[in-house]
């Protein structure tokens, strides 16, 4: 199951990028772990996962503390450093109190096997699939989000979100599976750096991916908004 229409439609170069909670290694090589003990982001396997090599991540070699937390529940320092360093030393929330709150709201994801994987999307593995990326520039973004809209209903719970979190989180833990959503990605400062400046991620779960697979010929894809949008760019989006 791949939303054909949509990728090829919007002309998205980049693969897709699922993560995985697996007990299968031989579904996704050729796989690659970090070096255990140093601190790597995950984004730093970006052209990796472009060149078809999958990330695997254990409790016991996450690359870095922020995926080890909100991954696999793993604590690498005390509540009172955790806060400190994202509050006073980063600056990103105003208060100690304020950050404390916000860690106090979110649950860090409990993987079921004992690894989680990282890497491009397989059929073969739909089973195991957890959520899916779209690496995206503005225009690609703007249509994902009216895909993400399409069959959304007066009440529904929304289907879009823009959640403060590292880049890790938004791959997974802010996302949920309750319903169809899609989180808008890759804002975190940190690991801005491993992505080409002008992409964002757009990341879905597995309801909101099947409705993409559903958008077709009748759809926003193929009506004169976008077509304008393209010829304007002069070039494919």
């Amino acid at each position: 199951m791949r939303p054909d229409y949509l990728i090829t439609t919007l002309d998205i170069q980049t693969p897709l990028i699922g993560v995985y909670d697996s007990p299968d290694l031989d579904l996704f090589e050729p796989v690659m772990t970090p070096q255990k003990g140093k601190h790597i982001c995950m984004f730093s396997y970006y052209n990796a996962w472009k060149k078809n090599v999958t990330l695997k991540l254990t409790k016991d070699n996450f690359g870095c503390g922020g995926c080890g937390y909100w991954w696999f529940g793993k604590e690498g320092r005390t509540r009172e450093q955790f806060v400190n360093f994202l509050c006073k030393e980063e600056g990103l929330k105003s208060t100690s109190e304020n950050m404390n709150l916000w860690i106090d709201k979110l649950k860090p994801n409990q993987p079921e096997k004992e690894a989680l994987f990282i890497g491009p999307f397989r059929d073969e593995a739909w089973k195991y699939l957890k959520t899916i990326t779209f690496f995206v520039n503005p225009d690609q973004l703007s249509a994902l989000i009216i895909g993400a809209n399409y069959f959304h209903r007066p009440g529904d719970p929304e289907p879009v979100k823009v959640p403060f979190g590292s880049g890790c989180m938004e791959l997974l833990t802010l996302v949920g599976n309750e319903f169809p959503v899609g989180v808008i990605g890759a804002t975190d400062l940190a690991m801005r750096k491993y992505l080409p400046a002008d992409l964002l991620a757009f990341t879905v779960n597995k309801p909101m991916f099947e409705n993409f697979c559903r958008l077709d010929q009748n759809s926003f894809l193929n009506k004169p908004f976008l077509s304008s949008l393209v010829k304007a760019r002069k070039r494919a989006l």
